[in-house]
């Protein structure tokens, strides 16, 4: 057996439970380098925005507590990943990097470049259920529809189940230098934005662990009907602990699926929650194989689509001040706690896309710097999505009244109320349309439009029929 020390770089699986590149390290017997590398060379756009570098600290801080538990240390490194990498292999004298796949184009690069230059790398799977070399159409072609992908995940073999977490690491008797968590600076300064996200998020694997619990212990039984509800606490809330790889979906998978087989209040709920999973899934495969879907429209027509540029408008629906209430609940909740209902996410989304008709990359690149989940693979497919131009998209046509959708989805305005106070007092009937109340209603709940509260920066009906044309003027553009 060689006495020559792994490196095991730790990526966007911060977890020891079902982590299989680190099982597979410890199988061999020889010690471990554990090390996770700070790489801000990401291309310029996609460096961690700063809620995702708030809860990079907190999940580091949290892996190397569990690690100390073992007698293991984290090493830190920061720096561009592959040069950074070479320099651990040389001073480690490692005979082989130990990691997780991961599928964002940077990341795949690296990978390959760090084979190239003559290291032994060995990618283990982890962060998706089925890798995206592994699930095909009949004709041989990657999926573009979500429908037959999802019938293909259920007629695909099950998933693995979850490895349990090492009982013991080894470490070599000498270990490099590392930096210290503090002076990478990842936490906000003066003034400090991130109480919000203190107090409604633990990262790190037990955070992970008691969010599936608490989901799969209560809400997972309503799940198919409430998950559509921002008033209710109905969703599992997973989506950044599944980002940083605390929790794995297979663990999600394997555990929503016992709890569905053996409970059958759950039944409904935990498919439509294995279903959520699997949606996970198709962005990530639509990302390996199309890799410029964070910047280029999946669908060529959509490039001839002539946007607006109103930062206005932008700076108003980013700040929660567009006044349409369920929009500005959902831009509040995410600057406040680092997260949005994704039915809210849709439809603020639609009011950006197609009632203002900016650029949803704008809106991509706003999320992706506010989200604690901000993910390549969901950020991009699900923007696209929405505006028309991906895969499996909602029509261009499809454009949400965000008015119906808050009177369906808040009914007693409890979701706005909590995000945009000034409203607290609307009765339920007109606090998602304050406009349409009268003066005498408005000056009981103490409103006053364009003082307190905003008028809507858009007339919803007119913006529709707008949206409308515009999408006709690009269909007739690229057809020439």
């Amino acid at each position: 057996m060689s006495t020559a020390p792994i490196l095991l770089w730790f990526r966007q699986d911060l977890r020891l439970n079902d982590n299989r590149a680190l099982s597979a390290a410890c199988d061999t017997g020889q010690p471990l380098v554990l090390v996770y590398v700070l790489d801000d060379d990401t291309p310029g756009a996609w460096q961690f925005g700063g809620a995702s570098r708030w809860w990079l600290h907190h999940s580091i801080t949290a892996l190397a507590g569990e690690l100390a538990k073992l007698e293991c240390p984290l090493i830190l490194r920061r720096g561009p990943a592959l040069p950074t990498l070479q320099t651990l292999m040389a001073e480690t004298k490692a005979a082989a990097l130990y990691c997780t796949r991961a599928y964002e184009p940077w990341a795949r690069k690296t990978e390959t470049e760090l084979a190239s230059c003559g290291i032994t790398i060995k990618r283990f799977a982890g962060n998706l259920l089925f890798e995206p070399e592994a699930l095909r159409t009949k004709s041989g072609t990657p999926f573009r529809v979500f429908t037959p992908f999802w019938k293909a995940c259920q007629a695909a073999p099950p998933p693995k189940p979850p490895l349990p977490r090492p009982k013991m690491i080894n470490s070599p008797d000498s270990l490099p230098a590392s930096d210290k968590i503090e002076a990478w600076q990842l936490l906000p300064t003066a003034p400090n934005w991130s109480g919000g996200l203190q107090e409604n998020w633990q990262p790190g694997e037990d955070g992970a662990r008691a969010k599936l619990i608490g989901f799969l212990d209560g809400p997972v039984t309503d799940y198919a009907d409430m998950r559509d509800r921002p008033d209710r606490t109905g969703t599992s809330r997973l989506s950044p602990h599944l980002h940083f790889g605390e929790i794995s979906p297979h663990q999600c998978w394997h555990a929503a699926r016992a709890i569905t087989d053996t409970t059958p209040d759950a039944t409904i709920g935990g498919q439509s929650f294995l279903r959520e999973l699997a949606w996970r899934e198709f962005s990530n495969h639509l990302l390996f194989h199309w890799p410029n879907l964070p910047e280029t429209p999946f669908q060529p027509k959509f490039a001839a689509m002539q946007w607006v540029d109103d930062p206005d408008s932008l700076r108003a629906w980013q700040r929660g001040q567009t006044g349409i209430p369920i929009v500005d609940a959902g831009m509040r909740e995410l600057w406040q706690t680092g997260w949005m209902h994704n039915r809210v996410r849709m439809i603020v989304a639609s009011l950006l896309v197609k009632n203002l008709q900016l650029d949803w990359r704008s809106g991509e690149a706003w999320f992706w710097d506010t989200l604690v989940d901000a993910d390549l693979a969901n950020n991009s497919a699900s923007w696209q999505w929405v505006a028309g131009s991906g895969a499996d998209a909602a029509p261009y046509f499809r454009i949400f009244n965000p008015v119906l959708q808050g009177r369906k989805f808040d009914p007693e305005g409890a979701y706005v109320r909590r995000f945009v106070p000034e409203l607290a007092a609307m009765p339920a009937k007109h606090i998602h349309a304050p406009w349409e109340a009268s003066d005498a209603i408005l000056s009981e709940a103490g409103v006053v439009l364009d003082k307190t509260y905003p008028q809507p920066i858009v007339d919803l009906r007119a913006s529709r029929q707008r949206a409308l044309s515009s999408y006709k003027t690009m269909r007739e553009a690229h057809q020439g």
